[in-house]
């Protein structure tokens, strides 16, 4: 399966297609969750995988598996941050390296690779302008207009430092990099050394990850942060204490930092031993979800400390060489468990998550500062086949015949099953015995909460899908609201929020899903909107006059909106902000003053992305609602049920 045919594009903040203009683009905003652990922002993650997972260890699968949900933050700063242009300042050229981004163009940033000329001979000097050189071009090179994630300072860290000896290859033959050694960049999986974007392929690929995931050095404005650890899940649940131990989230991990003279602040030694013995310093990293550089001492650190329930505060050091000290939060264990079983190769629902997708609930991080992210995820899919012992195979077992060791696996085996005239070959690929596959989000917002939401749970509600029939959209999907079935609280605050896009081009290879556009509405568009329907068996929304649910709720964001003016919002997906002018909802973007041409019928010129309402209740109910476009009579159905009970449930 081609997996880039199930990928989304960028959100469009409008009825047309952001183009060039990143500004046009739109980034989910979600609140986060508040300092006590009752004050969740609750997310629903989905997946499916190719080949397959849990079930323990008494499942009927051929594989192991896990899957690792991780993030990556930074200070979201202010519009003037984003960068723009090519310019060779240090700003422009700061801001290009380390600020994410989706990017109005697919291709892939460039890099230019390091050479033995910056690591030959004892003449620092010429090593060190032989480095700066290279890496200034890396850092000018950047492009504004691509997507930028993990930073080229990363990678090119990743270039040098050498590839773990002590990891199963079997017997693919990993070459050489360009610094005469095998890097980092070189797995049994990518052997070859290939590059996507700036992440680094041993990174990638094995978790946990024994060094740090920092993408930079600290800088105070933006606050990079390495990967964060959200949860793993595993077909064995006793992984747990393993994960547990080796996460990065409060575990410091060492890497060799050059001596002084070195003006490249990473190294190939990936032992304290052989750092120290080249003349590096093996050094301790910290990771943090923040640094509240608010708080000047240790006292004012701890008056934080003492209000946050979720992470961990400490006044302390970021690296083990450095004296200065700052109050430094870090995100809490993973959440660890048993992963959703599903059937090898269906890409299915599962019948451990009530029939739905494969998926699991995170909180969305809490930071105490107050101050707005951005962030992006990942989803990692680790499996290894049950054809050989994987947990107790290791380099000791890697193909080495000149001192007779055969590896447990060998690429397409000849075997003799009826004497030597009668040879057959195995068809086996084994640089995907243990392979991993990944997924990444858009760039997303997370918001710091208001006061309105101390105290309370928040749900998000968003849509999944995108345009076209179960065949044109594989391997993703139609289009749903997720979660569709929801229970909550009256007490509790629910965000209903969608994404969509204007430029789908579901073609031939090189579109963004398998060829044919069926659905309602201009082609290549995605539209969603809220509806209150009577029953989930009807395909008809009531009149406003007929609803009850936005006669339950109030806008804990827009405090002055009325009911109608809400159900206005969700109708429109915002075409019209509310029925009448209130704060949040300006003159000639309501329905009784708008100098607006008449909304399409099918929403056509409605923008594809709407923020919506952070909704409170008043009183406890049910609400069906529907999607209209989206809701064809044949085959299609964007429909969900929300189920809200009292508050003394």
């Amino acid at each position: 399966i081609n997996a880039e045919y199930g990928g989304y594009n960028t959100g469009d903040a409008t009825s047309g297609a952001a183009g060039n203009d990143h500004t046009k683009q739109y980034a989910f905003q979600y609140y986060a969750s508040g300092p006590s652990k009752a004050e969740q922002s609750k997310l629903i993650v989905e997946w499916t995988n190719q080949h397959g997972c849990g079930g323990g260890p008494d499942s009927p699968h051929k594989t192991n598996c896990n899957l690792v949900v991780q993030m990556m933050c930074m200070s979201q700063g202010s519009a003037s941050d984003y960068p723009t242009g090519q310019g060779n300042d240090a700003t422009s050229r700061y801001e290009r390296n380390i600020y994410m981004r989706d990017g109005t163009s697919t291709n892939t940033q460039n890099y230019n690779q390091p050479n033995k000329n910056e690591i030959k001979g004892d003449d620092w000097n010429t090593k060190n302008n032989n480095y700066n050189n290279r890496m200034n071009g890396n850092y000018q090179n950047v492009q504004t207009d691509r997507g930028l994630q993990e930073t080229v300072w990363w990678y090119d860290m990743c270039r040098y430092r050498e590839a773990n000896g002590g990891l199963y290859r079997a017997d693919q033959n990993l070459g050489k990099g360009t610094l005469g050694y095998i890097g980092s960049e070189r797995t049994r999986q990518n052997n070859n050394g290939n590059r996507r974007g700036y992440e680094c392929p041993e990174e990638r690929d094995y978790y946990p990850y024994w060094q740090p995931t920092h993408q930079s050095e600290y800088v105070a404005s933006s606050q990079r942060t390495p990967w964060i650890d959200m949860a793993y899940i595993s077909g064995n649940s006793t992984d747990c204490d393993r994960v547990q131990e080796g996460t990065e989230n409060q575990h410091g991990k060492y890497r060799c930092v050059p001596p002084a003279e070195s003006t490249r602040r990473y190294d190939r030694w990936i032992t304290e031993d052989a750092c120290t013995e080249n003349g590096g310093s093996w050094v301790m990293f910290h990771s943090f979800l923040e640094v509240i550089e608010a708080a000047g001492d240790e006292g004012e650190c701890n008056n934080y400390k003492a209000k946050d329930k979720r992470n961990t505060i400490t006044w302390m050091s970021l690296r083990s060489d450095s004296t200065e000290k700052k109050c430094v939060v870090q995100a809490p264990a993973p959440k660890c468990g048993q992963a959703p079983w599903t059937r090898v190769n269906h890409l299915g629902n599962s019948i451990d998550t009530q029939g739905n997708a494969s998926r699991i609930e995170i909180d969305m991080p809490y930071f105490p500062s107050g101050i707005e992210k951005r962030c992006v995820m990942r989803l990692r899919y680790n499996i290894t086949t049950d054809e050989f012992d994987n947990y107790g195979t290791d380099h000791a077992d890697n193909e080495d015949q000149s001192n007779g060791v055969i590896s447990p696996v060998e690429q397409d085996p000849i075997i003799d099953i009826a004497g030597q005239a009668k040879p057959l070959r195995l068809a086996m690929n084994t640089n995907q015995y243990g392979r991993t596959f990944q997924d990444r989000t858009h760039v997303f917002k997370v918001l710091p909460r208001t006061s309105a939401m101390d105290g309370k749970v928040i749900n998000n509600l968003n849509v999944r899908g995108k345009r076209g029939n179960i065949v044109q959209t594989f391997p993703a999907v139609e289009y749903d609201f997720v979660p569709n079935k929801l229970t909550i609280s009256q007490d509790e605050l629910l965000h209903i929020q969608w994404t969509g896009s204007n430029t789908h081009n579901n073609g031939n290879n090189g579109g963004d899903g398998q060829t044919g556009d069926a659905g309602d509405g201009t082609g290549g568009t995605d539209r969603h909107n809220f509806l209150q329907m009577v029953r989930s068996d009807l395909n008809y929304p009531c009149p406003y006059e007929n609803t009850t649910f936005w006669d339950m709720v109030e806008s804990v964001s827009y405090p002055q909106a009325t009911s109608l003016d809400i159900a206005v919002g969700y109708a429109t997906s915002g075409y019209y902000c509310g029925y009448s002018n209130y704060g949040g909802c300006p003159a000639g973007n309501h329905v009784t003053d708008s100098n607006k041409e008449a909304l399409n019928q099918q929403l056509n010129n409605a923008p594809a992305s709407y923020f919506g309402h952070v909704l409170k209740f008043k009183k406890a109910g049910t609400c069906v609602y529907m999607a209209s476009r989206n809701n064809n009579f044949t085959n299609r159905s964007q429909k969900g049920v929300l189920w809200v009970k009292p508050k003394s449930e």
